[in-house]
């Protein structure tokens, strides 16, 4: 008696299924959130990386992916680099390993932006 009660207000109090195409578009709307916030500044960050690589000319001082400062000697095929890490200690590296290109501006001490007193 117990139990045929309980499956009784069960089935009654179960909520109403939401229609297909509500479902639907709330899929298609988080699918959409996650390319704008997620996928497409990601692409576009890989695409400036694979620029900047390509771009790698000799005497360009780079920072490797494993935090080794050198300086490209010459660049040896699509993909590889020969690279100067110390004073006549050249290595071959992919190119794909270099993190980044080290701008000799950008090493300017902090303090360089103050005007100087008089």
């Amino acid at each position: 008696m117990f139990i045929s009660d309980a499956f009784a207000q069960s089935a009654e109090a179960a909520a109403p299924q939401g229609s297909t195409m509500g479902v639907l578009f709330q899929v298609v709307l988080i699918a959409i959130v996650f390319y704008i916030f997620l996928i497409r500044p990601n692409q576009k960050r890989m695409k400036q990386h694979q620029a900047m690589l390509m771009a790698i000319k000799p005497g360009d001082e780079v920072l490797t992916g494993g935090g080794i400062y050198a300086k490209v000697i010459s660049v040896d095929g699509p993909y590889d680099l020969i690279v100067e890490m110390a004073k006549g200690m050249q290595v071959k590296v992919n190119r794909m390993t270099i993190r980044d290109v080290i701008v000799p501006e950008a090493a300017k001490p902090a303090n360089s932006n103050k005007k100087s007193k008089k």
